[in-house]
Formats: structure tokens, sequence, C-alpha cells
């Protein structure tokens, strides 16, 4: 039977205590690479639960590319807390790797949490854990007001486009993704989260699937400003849908005409030609206006729908309706009218393509 929310935070919290007691010991003092391996043998001998003896030694993991991540419930949640702990003090103070100075492995810190994550299938929003690592290191309080979120948010999507680079994923997608998705106010990670009486973080009410590593936690994604993709795993299935998308006829034309539409309008925005605020169905003179602006509209409401669903392949079906009406508006309509009006109404079109796809992915950025 697998253990409960509540014994699962007992456990984490009982092995958070212990994860660093063994590097006390005559033991670990003389061959540090025991580190953790002995913490394990002592909690054994101890009586601890073989969760909370399993947890002290696998915190450490991953050490490397090559090293396994840990599947425990517990040891997952105090590894992550270990690392985003770590990374969490170091931003906060300003001490970041530069260049190929990383005196204290924090690349290889975000690194295992992005592994962690994404191979345990785990669904979590950075930013909160942002919030309730700063709210609870006391030893920050000096440090009080620094917002750091946002330029630790990229740090991890760059340790994640190193790992999805690793997996064979094209660069340009996971770019596309990133730039993607829409934008939501940043969360400052500052002064987010208030710490109770003794020291913990309340928290923060959410909803959505449980993630299979952790039973009975649902949390949903947390608010970026930079790409509004904090949650790790779901930049991945994203990344993957974009691309079986993209191998398909519908995609590859599809992008075509998105790419089109997107330089189009960027042309005209340099120029300070007027985009329309709202597209005027009574300014529709061609039957292909008529045919993409109610296809725009299909496809702009059921992908929202899947990606509200966590359904990336239902969202890229979604705007695949786009294909066919999209090459006909080109086929058929000068974009550039001498009426000022419609073409202000057919560039606000346009801009309506690019709505609609951005909500899975930046088209323009992707190579083709």
């Amino acid at each position: 039977m697998s253990p409960s929310r509540g014994e699962i935070t007992a456990l984490a919290a009982r092995a958070a205590v212990l994860a660093k007691a063994d590097l006390t010991t005559e033991a670990v003092g003389e061959f540090p690479e025991l580190q953790g391996a002995m913490g394990r043998k002592y909690a054994l001998l101890q009586g601890e639960h073989p969760s909370v003896a399993a947890a002290i030694e696998e915190h450490y993991k991953p050490q490397g590319p090559s090293d396994s991540v840990p599947t425990n419930p517990v040891s997952i949640a105090v590894a992550l807390a270990d690392k985003i702990d770590t990374l969490v003090g170091f931003w906060a103070i300003d001490e970041k790797p530069t260049g190929s100075k990383d005196p204290y492995a924090l690349r290889r810190a975000a690194l295992g949490v992005v592994r962690i994550l994404v191979e345990n299938g785990i669904s979590l929003p950075l930013t909160s854990l942002f919030d309730s690592a700063y709210q609870t290191a006391s030893y920050l309080a000096s440090k009080a007001g620094r917002a750091f979120g946002p330029d630790l948010l990229a740090f991890f999507h760059d340790r994640l486009k190193v790992y999805l680079r690793d997996q064979g994923a094209r660069h340009d997608l996971i770019d596309a993704v990133l730039a993607g998705g829409g934008s939501a106010p940043i969360s400052p990670i500052v002064g987010a989260a208030k710490p109770t009486k003794g020291g913990a973080v309340p928290p923060t009410s959410h909803s959505g699937a449980p993630p299979s590593a952790l039973p009975g936690i649902s949390p949903t994604r947390g608010e970026i400003g930079q790409s509004q993709s904090d949650d790790l795993l779901q930049i991945v299935r994203r990344v993957e849908a974009l691309g079986s998308f993209l191998d398909t006829e519908d995609g590859k034309n599809l992008l075509a005409g998105a790419k089109r539409a997107a330089n189009i309008l960027a042309a005209e925005e340099k120029k300070k030609t007027r985009v329309a605020a709202t597209v005027e169905p009574a300014l529709f003179r061609e039957e292909a206006e008529k045919s993409l602006f109610a296809a725009v509209n299909q496809a702009e409401r059921e992908a929202g729908e899947a990606i509200q669903n966590e359904d990336f392949s239902a969202a890229m079906l979604a705007l695949s309706v786009l294909r066919e009406p999209v090459d006909s508006f080109f086929e058929r309509v000068l974009v550039n009218d001498e009426d000022q009006a419609v073409r202000a109404n057919r560039l606000a079109l346009l801009a309506r393509i690019r709505t609609a796809t951005d909500q899975v992915a930046d088209f323009s950025r992707i190579a083709g």
C-alpha cells in the first residue's frame, strides 16, 4: 500500500532532520565519499523507517548525468528540498555560476532537480517552491526584498535545454515552447507567503492531477512573466507534442503559414502601420477572411481548453484546423489593401493567428 500524503510529509520531515547528521561522524570525516551511505546505515540501526533511511542516502542524487534519480516519494521530497534550498540561498545573495566557474556545483544541483521532476513525471510549479524556500530561510533575513525568481527560473530553463538536447530534442522547439504560452505577472519571490509560528510556510491552494510519484500532491502552474513555464514537465510534454505535430503535413504547412503571418506583422509593426485592436467582421470583403476568422476562433478556444487540461497533443490537433483557412487566406486575400481600415482589420486577423499558435509555442522561432 502506498503511503498517504500525511505519512510522506512526516517521513520527509524526519529524513530532513537526519539528512546531514552523518557528516559529523568519524567515518565520514575520514572517508567523505561515504556521506549518505553511512547515514542510511546509522538510521537503520537506530530503527528509523526504511524510507527515511533511504532518503538520507538518496537525497544527494543524482550526482552526475550517469547517476540514477531517486524514485521513493520521501527521497524525492528531501532531494528536491535540499537542492532548491541551496540554489535559492545562493541566488538570494547573488552568488551564481559565471562562465566555466561553478565552485558550488549549482549547475549540477539544478540539473538534478530537472531530472528528478521529468524522469519521475512530477508536475510542480518551481516559483512556489522558490517562495517557500526563501520564506523559511532565516539566514537570508538580511537580504529581504531581493527579487531573484525570474533569473533563477531562467537558469533552470537553461539546464532543461541541456538535458533535452542530450535526449535528442531540437533546440528550436525548446526555445519556441519557452517563448510561447502567453505571459503572466512575475512572482517576485519575496513576501509571497508568510511563515507560520513554527517557521513553516502555509501550503498554497492548488488544483489539478497529482504527480505520479507524490500521492495526494496536486499543484498548479505558477505565474511567471517570461514564459509562464515554471512547470518543467509541462515544457517537456509541449516540446514532444510540438515535434510530433510538425512531423505531419498539417504541421509543416501551418508552420509556414504562421511564420508568414508573423513576418508580415513584424514588418508592418516596424513601420508603425496601424493594426486594429480587434477584428471587425463587417469589414470582411472575401470569403477567405470569414473562413479564417471562424477557424481562428475555434482553434483558439479548443487549444486553450486542451492546454488547461494539459493535453498538448489535443492542442496541436486543435491548431491543425487553421492549416487550410490560412493557406486559402494568403492565396486569395491581399493584406495591404488600399483601404486603411480594411488593411488594419486584416493585420488584426493575422495577429489572431499568432495569438492562437502562441498558446502552444512561438512558431516564429522554429526553423524551417
